[in-house]
């Protein structure tokens, strides 16, 4: 069975995503920068209401894969604090500034997160590195278990041969799960085009806050008073297209 997991922005969307039949949860916070580490009471109340895997993103800012030493630091004590609350893994990426996997620090945030039973993805760091085939073997050789890729380009959907060829070449050394642009309909061609056995979307949709007053002196209400959360329905939907293209094509 193809599985799905979920990104999620709120222990809510990760309710949701358990709900609607996703194996694994990668919880995050600040998805508009591509997502940074959420607060840990965020994946503490998450543990404590999901029962599927909860993977949590270690990345202390948006903008580069390159970070300081205090930014390492802090990734270490965010991975000891998801091992103390029990999550099942973590999401990391650290890369140098020629493009190039940073295999010694990422080795060390490894290290930290296998000490508690954890695993690791490696996440889409790895589509800026500058050869993303080079760069497989240095994540296969780091031990992590999985890497979230768009194939090197901005969606995944765009990307399908690359994908193909990166499934083709991990040849089960490790898993490469296709995320970003992925929805319930377009899983069904991603589907047909690879060998993918795990995709990653967010599968959101927008909902209305309870506010009922509205400042007039702040016009932008679609931004201030909505928010994007996970819903289940597509979930399902996304999960049910994937596997019955992959029983009739």
């Amino acid at each position: 069975m193809i599985t799905l997991e979920a990104c999620c922005n709120s222990v809510q969307s990760a309710v949701e995503a358990q709900k609607g039949g996703a194996v694994r949860v990668e919880l995050c916070n600040n998805l508009p920068e591509g997502g940074t580490t959420p607060p840990l009471s965020h994946i503490q109340k998450t543990r404590e209401l999901i029962d599927i895997q909860l993977y949590v993103l270690i990345r202390p800012r948006g903008g580069d894969f390159c970070y300081s030493g205090i930014e390492f630091d802090t990734m270490k004590q965010d991975i000891h604090h998801c091992g103390q609350s029990k999550c099942d893994g973590v999401v990391i990426g650290i890369l140098n500034s020629d493009g190039s996997v940073d295999k010694k620090r990422n080795a060390e945030l490894i290290e930290i997160a296998k000490g508690y039973g954890m695993g690791v993805t490696f996440h889409r760091a790895f589509d800026r590195t500058r050869d993303i085939f080079s760069a497989l073997e240095d994540v296969i050789s780091l031990g992590c278990e999985r890497i979230l890729t768009s194939g090197g380009k901005e969606k995944a959907i765009q990307a399908k041969d690359i994908l193909r060829d990166l499934i083709a070449k991990a040849d089960g050394r490790i898993s490469i799960m296709p995320g970003s642009g992925i929805t319930e309909v377009n899983i069904i061609e991603l589907v047909m085009a690879t060998d993918l056995k795990e995709f990653h979307g967010s599968f959101q949709n927008r909902h209305k806050g309870l506010t009922s007053f509205h400042s007039p002196q702040f016009q932008n209400f679609e931004e201030e008073f909505t928010y994007l959360e996970t819903d289940s329905n597509r979930v399902k939907q996304a999960i049910e297209n994937a596997n019955q293209e992959r029983f009739f094509a």
